[in-house]
C-alpha cells in the first residue's frame, strides 16, 4: 500500500477527512508498511504572528490523533469502542485561540523540566539557578513560558512501524532560568496497532536539567459524557513520593498498601477520591507513583478502562514515575470542545516523568544532562476495547 502525504492550508481546517476539500492539494506518494495518511493543515497565527500548523495521523483501523505544533498539543484522539465506534478522548479546545489562553497544560509537552521544583530555585555544578514561580512558590511544568507556549519545527514521518510528526525545537541558554542551549526532538507515531508512541531526545552544550512528558487529559467515555470516576485504573506501583502542602516531596518513599493510593488491582478513580486530601488543594489525586519497573526499560505502567464503552487504555514507558492527576483544579470555568465546560474530574492525567523536585532531592533519579549525553524517554498509550 502506498502512504499519501497531504498538505493545504485552510484558516478553520479541523475535520480530518474534508478539512482540504475546498483547498489546493499536493500530493506526494511515498512507500510504506502501513495503509496510513497524514495531513497538514493551517491552525491559526499566535499573538506574535508566528502560523501553526495541525497534523492530523490516521492509521488503517481508523484510528486518528491530531497534533499541534504549538506546544506539540495533542489536540484530539479518536479511540474506538466495543462496538467499533470512534470518539475523540481527550480535553481541548476547537480551535488554537483556546490554547492561546490561559489553560492547564491541555495535551502539550512540558518541559525543560515537567513537574515542580521547590521555590524555583535549584545547584548544579555548584551554581545555584532560580527559576520562575509559577505555581504558588514553586516552578511548574517548565515556567511562564515553556514548551507547551513555544511553536515547534515539524516534519512529516513514514516509519515502518506507523506514521506521525518530528517536532523538534532549540532552547536558548538561559530560556526561563535554565543553563544550555538544549536541542529537542519529540516524534508522535501512531501505528496500526492502535499505539500512539512519543519517543523524547535532548542533548545540551552545558550541564543542565531535563524531565519532560505530555500532559494529555483523558476521558475514554469522550468529554462531552461526564466525568472520569467510575473508569476502573490499575497502576503498577507498590510506592509513591508523599508531599507537603504545595505538593512537593517530602524525600520519603512510601507503600501504596492501606492507603487511597494503591491502584495495584484496578479500582474505579472515585471510590475513594474524597480520601485523598493534601493542604488546601482540591481533593483528589496528584501524585507520584515509584514504578515497579526498571525505569531504563520500556515496561508496563497502568491500564485504564471505562466500563461503558469498553475503551481501555494501556500506558508503558522507560520512566521510573508517573504522575496520576485526577483534574482536581478544573471546575468548570473552561468551555473546551463541544462546548463542554470541563468540571472537576473532568479528565484524567498519567504523566510519564522523573520524579518532581528531583534536582533537589539527590536520592532520587537523576533529571541532570551533560554535553555528550542524551536524554530519551518513549512513552506509548495503547488504544483497545472489551
Amino acid at each position: 500500500m502506498k502512504n499519501i502525504f497531504i498538505t493545504c492550508i485552510s484558516a478553520g481546517a479541523l475535520m480530518f477527512m474534508s478539512g482540504c476539500a475546498n483547498q489546493k492539494q499536493t500530493t506526494t506518494q511515498t512507500k510504506s508498511m502501513t495503509q496510513a495518511e497524514i495531513q497538514k493543515v493551517s491552525f491559526g497565527q499566535t499573538g506574535d504572528g508566528k502560523s501553526v500548523d495541525l497534523y492530523i495521523l490516521k492509521n488503517s483501523k481508523g484510528m486518528t490523533v491530531k497534533i499541534t505544533t504549538y506546544g506539540g498539543r495533542i489536540t484530539e484522539l479518536y479511540a474506538p469502542d466495543r462496538k467499533g465506534a470512534f470518539n475523540d478522548v481527550v480535553l481541548g479546545f476547537d480551535n488554537l485561540n483556546g490554547y492561546l489562553n490561559v489553560n492547564p497544560y491541555f495535551g502539550a509537552i512540558v518541559g525543560r523540566v515537567a513537574n515542580r521544583i521547590a521555590n524555583g530555585k535549584f545547584k548544579l555544578g555548584g551554581k545555584e539557578y532560580t527559576v520562575a514561580k509559577n505555581d504558588g512558590p514553586n516552578h511548574l511544568h517548565g515556567g511562564i513560558k515553556g514548551f507547551d507556549k513555544v511553536v515547534w519545527n515539524a516534519e512529516p514521518l513514514h516509519r515502518t512501524d506507523g506514521v506521525g510528526v518530528r517536532l523538534s525545537y532549540l532552547s536558548p541558554d538561559g530560556e526561563e532560568g535554565y543553563p544550555g542551549n538544549l536541542s529537542v526532538t519529540v516524534d508522535y507515531v501512531l501505528t496500526d496497532n492502535n499505539e500512539l508512541k512519543i519517543e523524547y531526545k535532548a542533548t545540551t552544550d552545558k550541564e543542565t536539567i531535563v524531565n519532560l512528558s505530555n500532559h494529555s487529559y483523558f476521558n475514554l467515555s469522550g468529554p462531552e459524557n461526564g466525568l472520569i470516576l467510575d473508569h476502573e485504573l490499575l497502576i503498577n506501583a507498590n510506592y509513591y513520593t508523599p508531599v507537603d502542602d504545595t505538593l512537593i516531596p517530602t524525600s520519603e518513599i512510601k507503600p501504596v498498601e492501606g492507603t487511597p493510593l494503591d491502584f495495584r488491582k484496578p479500582e474505579q478513580i472515585g471510590a475513594r477520591i474524597e480520601q485523598v486530601k493534601v493542604g488546601n488543594n482540591p481533593s483528589g489525586y496528584d501524585h507520584n507513583y515509584v514504578l515497579n519497573g526498571s525505569g531504563v526499560s520500556l515496561e508496563f505502567v497502568a491500564r485504564v478502562y471505562e466500563p461503558v464503552t469498553g475503551r481501555t487504555m494501556d500506558v508503558y514507558s522507560t520512566e521510573p514515575g508517573v504522575q496520576f492527576y485526577s483534574g482536581n483544579f478544573l471546575d468548570g470555568t473552561i468551555t473546551g470542545k463541544k462546548g463542554v465546560a470541563y468540571k472537576k474530574n473532568h479528565g484524567f492525567c498519567l504523566e510519564t516523568q522523573h520524579f518532581p523536585d528531583s534536582i533537589n532531592h539527590p536520592e532520587f533519579p537523576s533529571v541532570v544532562l551533560k554535553p555528550g549525553q542524551t536524554y530519551t524517554q518513549t512513552t506509548i498509550y495503547k488504544f483497545s476495547a472489551k
